[in-house]
C-alpha cells in the first residue's frame, strides 16, 4: 500500500500532509498566542522574584470611644477648653422650691400661648435643592422685644410676658449675675415630643451666648456631645459626651464656648409633660447676616 493511502486510512480522508521542511510553524488555534516551548510548562522559564512582605501602618490609628460623663451634683463645671474658648456649665438642682415649682408649672402649662412651630430643612429631591416643611415635635412660645429665627422659621416678637415668667427671670438673673431679654419656652407633652441635636449659635445671640435653662415637670436627661474635629468629617463616634439629669425646678446655665464647641439634645421619655424655659439675650441681626444664620468660631 502506498504511503498516501496508508495516511488516509489512519487520519481520515480530510487529513492533509504537512509540507516538508516549509520553515513555517502551524497556525494558532482559536486565537491563542505563540508560546515558547520552555515557558509552556509549569515552573519552567523566567520567574519573577516575589516581593518580601512589608507591614503597612493603618491610615487611622485605633481609637477608643471615651466613657460618657454624668453630672448630678450642684456646682460649676469646666467641660472643655480649646481654640474657641472655655465651655462651662453651672448646675443648680432645687433652684425653685418644690411648691413654687409646682405652682409655676401648672400656671404656665395652662396659660401660656403654646403652639406648634413649622420649620424647614434643606434637602434634595430628584437632584434639586428644596426646603421641606415639618412640624416641630413639641410646643413652643417666644417672649422678647425682637423676633427669633431658627430652622428657617421666625417667631414674632412678643412683649407680653406672663407674670410667672418675670418672677423666674428675676430669680435666674440674681443667681447668675447675667441679664436676659428674651425667653424660648418648650413644652414636651409626652414621649412623642423631643428636640434633636443642635447648638444655639445663631448670629442674633452673639458670640459666647449665656443660656439659662429652667426645668419644670418630669425629669428628663439633658445630653451634650462635643463637636468633632475637622479631620473626623462630622463623625461623632469618638467625641466626648455628658449627661445631666434635669429634675423639677433645676437650673442649668451654659456659658463660654459651649454653644460653639458642643451640641445639646433632650432624650425621649414615656412619662408626663415637662416645660423647659431657656432664657437668653438676643440682639439685632448683624449686618450681612440673614435671620437665623449660624455664627461659628473661626480660628485665626
Amino acid at each position: 500500500m502506498s504511503d498516501k493511502r496508508q495516511r488516509a486510512r489512519v487520519q481520515g480522508s480530510w487529513a492533509k500532509q504537512l509540507p516538508k521542511n516549509s520553515g513555517r510553524t502551524a497556525p494558532n488555534i482559536q486565537g491563542t498566542q505563540d508560546v515558547p516551548p520552555a515557558a509552556a510548562c509549569w515552573g519552567v522559564g523566567p520567574q519573577k522574584t516575589p516581593h518580601a512582605f512589608e507591614f503597612q501602618q493603618p491610615s487611622k490609628s485605633n481609637r477608643n470611644v471615651p466613657p460618657e460623663k454624668v453630672i448630678k451634683q450642684a456646682g460649676e463645671y469646666e467641660i472643655s477648653r480649646g481654640p474657641s474658648g472655655v465651655s462651662r456649665l453651672m448646675l443648680q438642682p432645687g433652684f425653685l422650691p418644690p411648691e413654687e415649682a409646682d405652682w409655676t408649672f401648672s400656671k404656665l402649662l395652662a396659660e401660656l400661648p403654646w403652639s406648634q412651630k413649622t420649620n424647614y430643612r434643606q434637602g434634595r429631591y430628584h437632584g434639586l435643592k428644596m426646603c421641606q416643611a415639618y412640624e416641630e415635635p413639641r410646643l413652643t412660645c417666644w417672649f422678647g422685644e425682637l423676633p427669633y429665627t431658627y430652622s428657617r422659621s421666625t417667631m414674632a416678637a412678643n412683649t407680653q410676658w406672663h407674670p410667672s415668667l418675670l418672677a423666674v427671670r428675676r430669680a435666674v438673673e440674681r443667681l447668675s449675675g447675667c441679664s436676659f431679654n428674651s425667653l424660648l419656652c418648650n413644652l414636651y407633652r409626652d414621649g412623642h415630643d423631643s428636640i434633636g441635636w443642635h447648638s444655639d449659635d445663631e448670629a442674633s445671640l452673639g458670640a459666647e451666648p449665656v443660656i439659662a435653662s429652667v426645668s419644670l415637670g418630669d425629669t428628663r436627661v439633658f445630653s451634650l456631645r462635643k463637636q468633632p474635629p475637622p479631620e473626623d468629617g462630622g463623625d461623632y463616634t469618638y467625641v466626648e459626651r455628658i449627661r445631666v439629669p434635669l429634675s423639677h425646678g433645676t437650673l442649668l446655665l451654659m456659658s463660654g464656648a459651649t454653644q460653639d464647641d458642643w451640641q445639646v439634645a433632650k432624650e425621649y421619655h414615656d412619662r408626663g409633660p415637662r416645660i423647659n424655659l431657656t432664657f437668653r439675650t438676643i440682639h439685632t441681626e448683624p449686618e450681612g447676616h440673614k435671620p437665623g444664620t449660624k455664627l461659628r468660631f473661626a480660628a485665626k
